[in-house]
């Protein structure tokens, strides 16, 4: 039997998820690069935040940009970045 491209795609995931086990047991650590938290969604990963209610959320980052009343998403990642990086970008590119 054949698996579809979706039953494969999740067996490619799972096989990652299972290395990544190893991997955190075998180095007696609790986190990897890259960690996969979703089968369904790998690409999302857990982002850490101490200031909002929550302490972890799910989902993607987005820094946006105000100008004249209308807001620009100036990036968009499933990966944390830090945010203070891409301000200088911005201004650059606003000539300021």
């Amino acid at each position: 039997m054949v698996p579809s491209m979706r039953g494969y795609r999740r067996l490619l995931v799972i096989s990652e998820l299972y290395r990544q086990q190893q991997e955190m047991m075998r180095g007696g650590v609790h986190q990897v690069e890259h960690w996969i938290v979703s089968i369904e969604q790998p690409h999302v990963r857990p982002i850490v935040r101490e200031i909002a209610g929550a302490s972890v959320e799910f989902g993607a980052k987005v820094a946006a940009s105000l100008s004249n009343g209308y807001a620009c998403i100036e990036t968009m990642q499933w990966d944390n970045f830090n945010e203070s990086c891409n301000y200088f970008i911005f201004k650059k590119q606003e000539g300021s």
